[in-house]
C-alpha cells in the first residue's frame, strides 16, 4: 500500500499548517481537522518517502492514550477517527468524494481549536539520549543537579523530572532549556502546572505500559489552554514517534534499550553519513521493520489485533 506523504484537498477546507507529520486544516472558527500523514522525520529532517499506515497507527495510539488519561485531564477531540460517518457528517460534502475521503479516513481527528502553550512538556523517567550524554559530561539533566550517584545509562529516576524545550518551527531544532527558562516563557504560575500535570500523566501511563510489556523511558506532552484558562491535552499522545518506547523484557541497565521509535530510522541514517541531511528516501527494509515496530506498539499497549 502506497504511504500517504501529504494531504491535497483542493481549497476545500483552508490549510493551517503542514507540520512534521500532520497537515492541519481548519474547519470552522472553533474546530480543526488533524489529519496524520505517514510522513517520518528524524533529526528534524522529513525523510522523502514514508511509511504507510503510519499515521493511522499513530492516531489510534493517541486516542486509546486520549481516553486513558481522560479522568485526569480533558483533552480536544471532538470526534475521533473510529466514528467516520460523523466525522464527515461535520465536514463539507465535497470531501467525501473518493478522491478526498481515501486521504482523510481512518487517519483524522477533528479537535477543538485552542490556544497553544508554547512548549514541549518533556518527561523523563529513565535517563537516554541528550539527557545521558549531559549526565556524562556534566553530572546534571537540562542543567539540574540529579539527587542520585553514579547513574548508569537507561537506569530510571528516583522520581520523573520534568525537562522542557523550545517548540521549534518545522526545519528548526528544538532547544532544551532549564525549568526556569520555561517560567521566563510562559510564567511561574503556568509552569509549574505543566509540570505537575505532565509528571501525573506520564506516572499514570507508565505504570499502564509497564503491565503491557512497554517501558516508556521519556514521552513529550503539548497542552493548550481553553477560553476559561483550562489546560487541555493537545497534539499527539504517547506515540512511538512522541516517546521512547523499550521492550521491557530485554531492558537492562548500563547500555542502550532496544526501542519501538525512531531510533532504528536515526541509527541507519547515522551509519550511513546520512543524519540531518535533506533528500533521503529511507530503504524498503527500514520502512517494513519500522512499521512492524509501529504495528508491535499498538498491539502491545490497546491489546487489539492491528487491521488496516
Amino acid at each position: 500500500m502506497d504511504s500517504l506523504h501529504t494531504t491535497e484537498l483542493d481549497g476545500i477546507l483552508p490549510l493551517v499548517c503542514k507540520g512534521k507529520v500532520r497537515d492541519i486544516y481548519q474547519v470552522d472558527d472553533e474546530t480543526l481537522l488533524f489529519v496524520a500523514t505517514d510522513r517520518v522525520s528524524a533529526y528534524d529532517v522529513i525523510m522523502e518517502n514514508g511509511i504507510s499506515s503510519k499515521g493511522k497507527i499513530l492516531t489510534r495510539i493517541s486516542e486509546f492514550w486520549f481516553e486513558f488519561l481522560s479522568s485526569s485531564i480533558p483533552n480536544h477531540l471532538v470526534l475521533s477517527n473510529n466514528d467516520d460517518e460523523h466525522l464527515f457528517a461535520r465536514l463539507p460534502a465535497k470531501l467525501s468524494e473518493p478522491k478526498y475521503k481515501q486521504q482523510i479516513s481512518g487517519r483524522s481527528l477533528l479537535v477543538r481549536k485552542l490556544k497553544l502553550i508554547p512548549l514541549e512538556v518533556i518527561v523523563r523517567g529513565y535517563i537516554t539520549g541528550s539527557a545521558w550524554k549531559e549526565y556524562k559530561n556534566k553530572k546534571t539533566v537540562h542543567g539540574l543537579s540529579i539527587d542520585q550517584d553514579d547513574l548508569q545509562e537507561s537506569q530510571e529516576f528516583t522520581k520523573p523530572i520534568f525537562t522542557p524545550s523550545t517548540k521549534a518551527e518545522q526545519g528548526e531544532h528544538d532547544e532544551n532549556i532549564s525549568p526556569e527558562k520555561a517560567a521566563e516563557i510562559v510564567g511561574q504560575e503556568l509552569c509549574d502546572k505543566l509540570e505537575a500535570k505532565a509528571i501525573e500523566l506520564y506516572s499514570k501511563a507508565k505504570e499502564y505500559a509497564k503491565s503491557r510489556g512497554i517501558i516508556i523511558a521519556d514521552t513529550k506532552f503539548e497542552f493548550g489552554l481553553d477560553k476559561d484558562n483550562n489546560i487541555v491535552l493537545v497534539d499527539e499522545v504517547l506515540t512511538p514517534d512522541s516517546s521512547r518506547f523499550w521492550n521491557a523484557a530485554n531492558y537492562q541497565i548500563g547500555k542502550s534499550q532496544d526501542s519501538y521509535d525512531k531510533q532504528f530510522l536515526r541509527d541507519w541514517l547515522t551509519a550511513n553519513g546520512l543524519a540531518g541531511k535533506f533528500g533521503v528516501a529511507m530503504d524498503e527494509n527500514i520502512i517494513v521493520k519500522s512499521k512492524e515496530k509501529y504495528i508491535e506498539a499498538y498491539e502491545s499497549l490497546t491489546g487489539e489485533k492491528w487491521s488496516e
